[in-house]
């Protein structure tokens, strides 16, 4: 059942339930934050529109710096205007920003651990027709190895306004990660956010398996949890949207439960999301992990719902892994 304590949409499970993009969390966000605090800034690389960023230009003119296409010189920069009081929110696509820029973002950034707020949009294969240029699927390893960088992927895009305006006020290096389809908003403004903090959305009576999940891939892994337990196999699911630091104490205690475990995120399996769970796991609980991702290839393009199944990440190919994970797959 549902954990009430997560305080969830009253029916997250309706197929017409409400729709939003991550970034268009992010854009109510950061205007959000920018009327707490005046010393917010936002930097874009000539991607305003489709960053979401230009709706903080619009509401505060004298605190947008347009680059243009120029990520490094973006984290370079706001790494100075870090260093003189401000907090820099840099936005472009994921894979310019932190793809392009990532040596920068490393030396400015995160060697000096300055707070400023690296913005990666478009991630994942859900882009679509932009095609593998432009789905990238290896930021959450790139930004998850840097010292000092603390890595969050919002589940909706009302998490992501929270954890907007969580990386504000934080005080050190953030990555967010973003993407543009439009996917459920499932939870509500009164469900917990916290930076380094994982939730509760599911549990089974007898629960054989736990689904850990990042980013949107937590409402399918949701999805996936309601229809196996009317076959009668019961789940945990676990919503982790703070891939660094991760909340190891939830982890722990939620591996204990189950007999194993599968992992699921729009990402490369190798590195990312999946990894940080199996690396911590084997360490003080070793137990069987089935990582759902993208297998160690590039993206392509196509319809972002039609991606997300072939790339083994819709509601039935997480089904598949649980019965896998329990033996019971015909």
């Amino acid at each position: 059942m549902l954990n009430p304590e997560a305080r969830l949409i009253q029916n997250p499970f309706d197929p017409k339930v409400d729709k939003k993009s991550t970034r268009d969390g992010f854009g109510a966000g950061v205007i959000a934050a920018g009327k707490e605090n005046k010393n917010i800034v936002v930097l874009s690389a000539d991607l305003k529109e489709s960053t979401r960023a230009e709706s903080f230009e619009k509401e505060f003119p004298g605190r947008f710096i347009e680059m243009g296409i120029a990520e490094q010189g973006m984290a370079t920069l706001a790494a100075g205007l870090a260093l003189a009081g401000k907090i820099p929110f840099i936005t472009s696509y994921a894979a310019f920003s932190p793809g392009r820029n990532y040596e920068q973002i490393r030396t400015t950034i995160a060697l000096n651990d300055r707070h400023v707020v690296v913005c990666g949009m478009h991630a994942g294969v859900s882009v679509g027709p932009d095609g593998a240029t432009h789905q990238m699927l290896e930021d959450i390893g790139m930004m998850r190895m840097l010292p000092n960088m603390t890595v969050i992927v919002p589940g909706d895009a009302e998490e992501a306004r929270k954890a907007t305006t969580a990386a504000a006020a934080f005080g050190k290096p953030v990555y967010l990660r973003f993407g543009r389809s439009n996917v459920p908003v499932f939870t509500t403004s009164d469900t917990p956010f916290a930076i380094g903090k994982a939730l509760r959305l599911w549990r089974s009576d007898k629960p054989k398996v736990a689904l850990m999940a990042t980013g949107s891939m937590s409402c399918n892994a949701l999805m996936a949890a309601r229809a196996l337990e009317a076959e009668g196999i019961g789940t945990i699911v676990l919503h982790v949207p703070t891939v660094k630091p991760l909340d190891e104490e939830v982890v722990l205690a939620v591996a204990k439960e189950v007999l194993s475990i599968v992992t699921v995120e729009e990402h490369q399996i190798m590195g990312g999301f999946g990894s940080a769970i199996a690396e911590y796991l084997s360490e003080v609980h070793p137990i069987r992990i089935e990582r759902l991702g993208v297998q160690d290839q590039f993206g392509q393009s196509g319809e972002p719902d039609e991606l997300i199944e072939h790339y083994g990440l819709g509601v039935s190919s997480v089904q598949d892994a649980v019965r896998r994970a329990t033996g019971t797959l015909h």
